[in-house]
């Protein structure tokens, strides 16, 4: 019996699914954060091996031995498929592949970006472009040669614009011009204070705070935004309009701003805001007006899945 892992890898969470050649599920395990540009390599190789061995431990795996006594074992896994954030600069993705292939025994490996997942749970083998807006965000295009290209996902601090950890950390701004008198005021400046447990606002620059917790922020600002915070209203307008940049600049290089193709909207941002999910669609059809904006309804580890089965198709990859 051959068995397939496919393994979602982000700024906040890793899913782990394991299932069999029919496509039965077998184990599902959650580890923690596992984007190395975030939490460093020893910490996303922890996380990454945590969620392998407890979907094996689940479904009571165990490498097999085959010959004679002292022969090396035959790998339980057929193939691995690993999207993880922060992994489509060369230097992250030579480090932590060689590492995938020693750690996790696979007859095949395939470690790829969590947007690559995502766009083939959204809509398979098809062409498109998927946006991503967690903890980081990234758009990610497929054309129909199979070409793939990518905008933004640069990490903090110089980008992921549009993301959790963008909106926490306009958030605090907003909070700390709110003090100094130099912006409006915003009830984001109570809603930060008390999250952090602060008794007052201006003792946040004191905070190391990582980027887990910054975008951890991020649903304050849809509060403050649904009790009508005008701050906190422009925060989520900018954002769609920064996640539909993502889109347009993807478009205009595959040259299709007038053609009708899928873009489709991921992350825990998207699916947490109708705001940010329209101002998304609005900024997008100025630019693309065919664009049929879909919102991810399958889980990423699912295209993980599907692509380490790929792997073990011939022809197939």
């Amino acid at each position: 019996m051959a068995y397939f892992l496919g393994i979602d890898g982000g700024g906040t969470r890793t899913t782990a699914w394991l299932a069999d050649a029919s496509g039965r599920l077998l184990a599902r395990s959650v580890t923690g954060p596992t984007n190395p540009l975030k939490v460093g390599f020893a910490a996303s190789e922890r996380e990454l091996l945590r969620a392998a061995r407890a979907a094996l431990r689940q479904a009571r795996l165990k490498p097999v031995v085959t010959g004679p006594a002292g022969s090396r074992p035959v790998p339980t896994l057929e193939a691995i498929c690993v999207g993880l954030a922060g992994v489509d600069r060369p230097p992250v993705y030579r480090r932590l592949f060689a590492w995938l292939r020693r750690a996790v025994p696979a007859r095949f490996h395939l470690l790829t970006s969590d947007a690559a997942i995502a766009l083939r749970a959204a809509i398979g083998d098809s062409p498109g472009v998927i946006v991503v807006s967690g903890t980081g965000s990234i758009a990610y295009g497929r054309d129909d040669r199979g070409r793939v290209l990518r905008s933004g996902g640069w990490g903090v601090p110089f980008d992921d614009a549009g993301s959790g950890y963008d909106l926490g950390y306009k958030a605090i701004v907003a909070a700390l011009r709110d003090y100094d008198g130099r912006g409006p005021y915003t009830q984001l400046s109570a809603k930060v204070r008390q999250a952090l447990k602060l008794p007052d606002i201006t003792l946040v620059v004191l905070k190391a705070l990582t980027p887990q917790e910054i975008a951890g922020l991020f649903p304050l600002v849809l509060e403050a935004a649904r009790r009508r915070d005008s701050v906190a209203q422009r925060l989520c307008e900018d954002a769609g309009r920064d996640l539909a940049d993502l889109a347009v600049a993807l478009l205009k290089r595959l040259g299709w701003l007038r053609r009708v193709v899928p873009v489709v909207c991921a992350g825990g941002v998207f699916h947490a805001s109708t705001r940010i999910r329209r101002s998304f669609a609005r900024h997008l059809r100025r630019h693309a007006p065919a664009a049929r904006v879909l919102l991810l309804r399958h889980p990423p580890v699912e295209g993980a899945l599907a692509l380490a089965r790929d792997l073990a198709v011939p022809g197939k990859t």
